[in-house]
């Protein structure tokens, strides 16, 4: 099994900037990648930004230019670094690690998620 922690929520003004952390412990190997997605009330969850292990990243076109995603492998930890935030990208940020098992098989593993608020 996989936990994952995030941190770094919260309530920022429009224009300002958060960072999430999302930590990985326990069975911790063949990991295809960690990422971000995000959900809304009453809208369904999308792709914010994901890193796989070869280090190829994709965003959603929403937030290109403004989001970073980073990977520090060595404490099996994902960064999202938001800056320019808008109201817009107010939603619950939940972690995401997808692992490779035999045969071709994969396993999601999420976070409890966490509420990014932008005020106007």
């Amino acid at each position: 099994q996989v936990q994952l922690v995030e941190s770094g929520g919260g309530l920022v003004q429009a224009g300002g900037s958060l960072r999430l952390s999302c930590a990985a412990s326990g069975s911790i190997f063949s990991i295809n990648s960690m990422g971000w997605y995000r959900q809304d009330p009453g809208k369904q969850r999308e792709l914010v930004a994901s890193k796989s292990s070869s280090g190829s990243t994709n965003y959603a076109n929403s937030v290109k230019g403004r989001f970073t995603i980073s990977r520090d492998n060595a404490k099996n930890t994902v960064y999202l670094q938001m800056n320019s935030l808008k109201p817009e990208d107010t939603a619950i940020y939940s972690c995401n690690l997808v692992q490779t098992l035999p045969l071709g098989a994969r396993r999601d593993y999420w976070g409890q998620g966490t509420q990014v608020t932008v005020s106007s």
